[in-house]
């Protein structure tokens, strides 16, 4: 059976994208870039990064980087290497393998031909064995604590857009075959909102054992879909236990207050619960990776808990406004393949 890993065990590298010239970015291009630049060099202090270029930008994405990351020219269409690279897994034989998920662009919202090559490709490009999933999923989709527990969000996965025809029950079964899991804690989640149809990596994460991080709009918020979103989730995760039968601690993670950040686009997401864990291997404590948005408390309050959730790891906060406005984050622009 296969085991589906936690972020927090060592990482044999991270992998990121540089988004190409003429991508969905327009003229934010530049922009986003700096964004990814200072990912990669912030994740290259704690281990190897490989950035993925399309071959025409392999240049310029060295130029940027450094030595922070080593550019692999394969061909993408963006930089969400969350939702396109594929999902590591161990086998039986303590074997890597790489989870093909099939990405189509979200649900068919946009068009993605080479992203949708990407895991195939990077797989092939470093000898780890291909599986296919039989379901359409996304990394920023899935949620473990390593132990068996998986947290999902039924409006991403249980949605014909991505697995027409297939039951709640159905997409479970077929990803606790794949991932090896003992239980699936589903979220509610909304469909149509935004590109991911509420992917749970920016709503909830597991920060240890039975300890699930959740993202909490600003105390004086309007009621709307997202307050909705967040007391459905907080309700669900109050009343789950996790595979071994533990009642779950939930902890709020409140996002920055808007009125704080200035002007926002409508797909701005102000999300701290998007963090990435890097490094630790080597006796390496490693690094908490958290998104810095400008409302100084909330960014203040959210790098003390989260280094507090997550001892011997340096807190580094890295400013990604861009990647923000597009509707993502530090999470969903990496993805770690596990330390063999």
């Amino acid at each position: 059976m296969n085991h589906l890993p936690s972020e927090s065990r060592p990482h044999e590298r991270t992998f990121l994208g540089w988004p190409p010239a003429g991508s969905v970015w327009g003229r934010s291009t530049a922009a986003v870039r700096e964004d990814v630049a200072a990912l990669a060099r912030t994740i290259g202090e704690y281990e190897p990064v490989v950035l993925l270029a399309s071959p025409e930008d392999a240049a310029d994405a060295g130029r940027a980087c450094g030595a922070a990351a080593a550019v692999l020219p394969v061909p993408v269409d963006d930089l969400w290497l969350r939702d396109t690279g594929p999902v590591f897994v161990t086998g039986e034989d303590g074997g890597l393998r790489g989870v093909d998920f099939r990405f189509n662009g979200w649900g068919g919202k946009q068009e993605h031909a080479r992203d949708g090559l990407v895991a195939s490709r990077l797989l092939d490009h470093f000898g780890i064995p291909r599986v296919e999933s039989p379901v359409v999923a996304e990394g920023g989709s899935l949620e473990t604590d390593g132990a068996g527990t998986l947290l999902a969000t039924e409006s991403s996965l249980v949605n014909d857009n991505r697995n027409p025809g297939l039951t709640r029950d159905a997409v479970e079964r077929a990803l606790t075959a794949l991932l090896g899991l003992r239980k699936v804690i589903w979220l509610e989640g909304v469909r149509g909102e935004d590109v991911t149809d509420c992917h749970v990596d920016a709503l909830a994460r597991f920060a240890g054992p039975a300890t699930v991080l959740l993202s909490r709009p600003p105390a004086d918020a309007r009621p709307d879909v997202w307050t909705r979103v967040y007391e459905r989730a907080r309700t669900a995760l109050e009343a789950a236990t996790d595979a071994d039968g533990r009642a779950l601690e939930v902890i709020d993670l409140p996002e920055p207050d808007p009125a704080a950040l200035g002007d926002r686009g409508p797909d701005f997401l102000g999300s701290y619960v998007n963090y990435y864990l890097a490094g630790g291997a080597g006796g390496s404590g490693g690094a908490v990776i958290v998104p810095r948005f400008g409302d100084r408390r909330a960014d203040d309050e959210a790098a003390a808990l989260l280094g507090a959730l997550h001892p011997g790891r340096e807190v580094r906060t890295v400013a990604v406004p861009t990647l923000a406005e597009g509707g993502g984050g530090i999470h969903c622009a990496t993805q770690q393949q596990p330390a063999s």
